[in-house]
């Protein structure tokens, strides 16, 4: 966004009070992240932490912004709304009725909404009740129970339950009267609140000889490169040349002229990752809630965050859920269709069927470089820090879910600025014509 750009934010009213908005709900969620879950010793869950670095539990953490590691009231942050999600977008492809329901417009869409929501609270509910079951079994520290009992899970589910309730209702706000994607802002939320402390251990080791300066210039130096890969790449079209002809509209006669269908190299955005991330932290959570001890040896040592089988599967999943998004965000026959309906056609292919199986054919090409993109950098990072010996957790979902959300924040505060900019000039052109009569 260039400067000018960032001084007409405050000449718009509506999306000066929008951008207002989205941050005063992200500081009522950082806000929530410090309450204490009721009935919770909040030292000794800390002292766990510092002790043991949380394990493979650093990752769920680090979605929800530190509150797991308080074990706060949004202790479970916004994962069960994603599971709830892919639930219903997978079981979308299955039943007849779920299918006709996406087709029937923004009144199927409430009626999913309100399925996803049922569903996150049914989630939060069992997660909320393992995770009591596995405080008062030791899971967090022996002590980290004030009152073990039956009073004490009640509460704790409840609570846990109507923290990812509040989550999920502040997205769900911020999408309607803020800006940006809220589920998505709250996620960067929780991860960029985790900058100042990682450099702060970054420069602690380089104080204390744990790290050269060159290796930690180095890494600094590969995080930028990162970033300015994401940039360049999600800015990345593929554009089909769309020619129409002469057409007749009412009683004017419009001339033709060729435009272009644009496909975004990485069309699925950050939900192939997020969701991934969610998937895989559900058996770690299971395991190690439901007080299953072989299963949780199984899932630390063969799904550990830097193990082979861990990456293997975290990039299956990714290639999966960038085909499976992209599908359900363009519909090659809907795209064929309106251009046929358009008068307009892509040279050198017949209109319909054709159009519709080649606009499939560059679109599969398309997303399997973005899904190819999506996998190098998040498990590349991961790899390297690995390598390194990092102590935080310097992830390249992290850096994709951050860039990304960020671009798609500041392309709708673009798309909101150059809306009122023509809505000005159309004003303008109104009271220049009626001057003129």
């Amino acid at each position: 966004m260039n400067p000018g750009a960032v001084q007409n934010i405050g000449r718009v009213p509506e999306l000066y009070r929008r951008i207002l908005f989205t941050f005063g709900m992200l500081a009522v969620y950082r806000l929530g992240c410090a309450v204490p879950t009721p009935g919770i010793d909040p030292e000794e869950v800390r002292r766990f932490f510092e002790e043991t670095g949380g394990g493979l539990f650093g990752l769920v953490n680090l979605f929800t912004g530190g509150a797991f590691e308080r074990l706060s009231i949004f202790a479970l942050g916004i994962m069960p709304y994603i599971s709830a999600s892919i639930i219903l977008q997978l079981l979308t492809v299955v039943i007849p009725k779920l299918e006709e329901l996406k087709k029937e417009g923004e009144e199927g869409r409430r009626v999913i909404t309100r399925y996803t929501r049922y569903g996150t609270v049914l989630l939060a509910i069992v997660q909320g009740f393992m995770m009591a079951t596995a405080l008062e079994q030791g899971a967090f520290g022996q002590n980290a129970v004030l009152q073990p009992g039956w009073g004490f899970r009640i509460m704790a589910v409840i609570t846990l339950t109507a923290g990812t309730s509040f989550i999920m209702w502040l997205g769900e706000q911020i999408n309607e009267r803020g800006i940006g994607n809220g589920i998505s802002l709250v996620i960067f939320a929780g991860i960029v609140v985790s900058i100042p402390s990682a450099s702060s251990q970054l420069f602690d080791l380089v104080r204390t000889d744990q790290m050269t300066p060159i290796g930690a210039i180095l890494l600094l130096l590969f995080m930028v490169g990162v970033v300015a890969v994401i940039v360049y790449v999600e800015r990345s079209q593929r554009r089909i040349p769309i020619q129409y002809a002469r057409r007749v509209v009412g009683r004017k006669q419009v001339a033709g002229g060729t435009t272009y269908f644009p496909l975004r190299l990485n069309t699925s955005g950050v939900i192939p990752p997020i969701f991934a991330s969610s998937l895989l932290l559900l058996p770690l959570q299971v395991s190690a809630w439901g007080g299953m001890e072989r299963v949780s040896d199984f899932v630390n040592d063969y799904l550990g965050f830097t193990g082979p089988t861990y990456n293997v599967t975290y990039v299956a999943l990714i290639m999966f859920f960038a085909y499976f998004y992209t599908g359900v965000l363009i519909n090659p026959d809907d795209v064929a269709e309106n251009i046929k309906k358009n008068g307009g056609y892509i040279p050198g292919i017949r209109p319909g069927k054709r159009t519709a199986e080649y606009i499939l054919r560059v679109l599969n090409r398309i997303t399997l470089l973005g899904a190819c993109y999506l996998a190098a950098v998040c498990v590349l990072p991961n790899l390297l820090a690995a390598q390194l010996a990092v102590p935080f957790l310097f992830g390249g979902t992290a850096l994709l879910i951050c860039v990304g959300v960020a671009m798609d924040t500041v392309g709708q505060i673009e798309a909101h600025l150059v809306s009122r900019n023509y809505d000005s000039f159309v004003q303008g052109a109104r009271i220049r014509g009626r001057g003129g009569r």
